[in-house]
């Protein structure tokens, strides 16, 4: 097993015996989905190799420290998972006011304080790595932490949301089930009680959003997981159809390194032109991404987008007539 997994059940357990909850063996098998036997050993481990002061209190049926100045040593941290913290804090800055990577620097801070840094220091990482998002709507912190909340709490949130397509605000329950971090911004999927379905709703268009005191009872994964993936972008559940697309030879040499879809397929032609095909659930992100391509793309299948991308393209034609 990982070390990392072990040191967790040591903290854990070491956490439990310090606030006076008499865990035991069958606490810790529960806790961590393992056999009692695993536990126990965890538990020994604990009191013989790591010098932790345990007794056992047979009428409490659970363990107590019997010195109160113990402290499990400080577990140990690579150079690599240093590095990755400190990426991610990278990586999230924009995300959710930086709320993210605030709290990430703050655990980065505390693993340099007890293992030490390898030569690595916050300031070189941001001197040598960044990350750029642009084009999406940043969700606010406070947004973020209910959000957040809710979904560990399993608790129902209202909220005023703004739609774009209908230059509606609307007044929103519903029940948080997962939140996804999509192209630099925050969606959450939630079973809307106004609407009594699924819906997505992005972080950055919501306002005024409380907890509710109301728990609820997740859906099974089985019932939402499908909203998530399967199709090229952000809309999904519905029915998927297969979109070709041709890059011409210059297009091509761009298009053939990149990842649209986990399923994608490619086919290289003999001028040098490329075959693009994934499946799309929903034509609205995926027309605004053949549309950044101008005449070096051309939709081959299936007609219906191919014949929404011709009309877009005549909207535009009038529209610089007109200059």
């Amino acid at each position: 097993m990982a070390d990392h997994l072990k040191f967790e059940r040591y903290y854990w357990f070491d956490s439990e015996v310090r606030r006076g909850a008499f865990p035991n063996a069958n606490c810790l098998a529960r806790r961590f989905e393992i056999s009692a036997k695993t536990a126990q050993r965890t538990i020994d481990f604990m009191r013989d190799r790591l010098g932790a002061p345990l007794d056992y209190d047979s009428h409490r049926k659970g363990y107590y420290y019997t010195e109160s100045g113990f402290a499990l040593p400080p577990f140990e941290v690579a150079q690599n998972e240093l590095l990755a913290v400190l990426l991610a804090q990278n990586l999230l800055a924009g995300a959710a006011s930086g709320v993210i990577s605030h709290s990430i620097r703050s655990f980065g801070r505390k693993l340099f304080a007890a293992t030490g840094s390898f030569g690595l220091s916050e300031a070189r990482v941001n001197e040598a790595f960044s990350a750029v998002w642009h084009g999406f709507a940043p969700a606010e912190a406070e947004t973020f932490r209910i959000v957040a909340d809710a979904l560990v709490q399993r608790r129902q949130l209202a909220f005023h949301y703004f739609a774009p397509s209908t230059n509606a605000h609307t007044e929103r329950l519903v029940e948080p089930h997962h939140l996804q971090h999509y192209m630099g911004g925050w969606v959450l999927l939630a079973r809307c009680l106004d609407r009594d379905d699924w819906r997505k709703f992005h972080l950055g268009r919501m306002h005024e959003v409380r907890l509710s005191a109301q728990p609820f009872t997740p859906r099974p994964a089985s019932e939402w997981q499908e909203q998530l993936g399967g199709a090229f972008g952000i809309f999904q559940g519905g029915a998927s159809v297969r979109v070709v697309l041709r890059f011409n030879p210059f297009r091509a040499r761009w298009v053939r390194d990149e990842l649209w879809h986990v399923e994608q397929s490619v086919e290289e032609l003999a001028d040098g032109s490329l075959l693009l095909s994934f499946a799309v659930a929903d034509f609205r992100e995926v027309k605004l991404r053949i549309l950044q391509f101008g005449a070096d793309v051309e939709v081959v299948e299936p007609v219906e987008l191919r014949d929404e991308i011709m009309a877009e393209i005549g909207r535009m034609a009038e529209l610089y007539k007109k200059g």
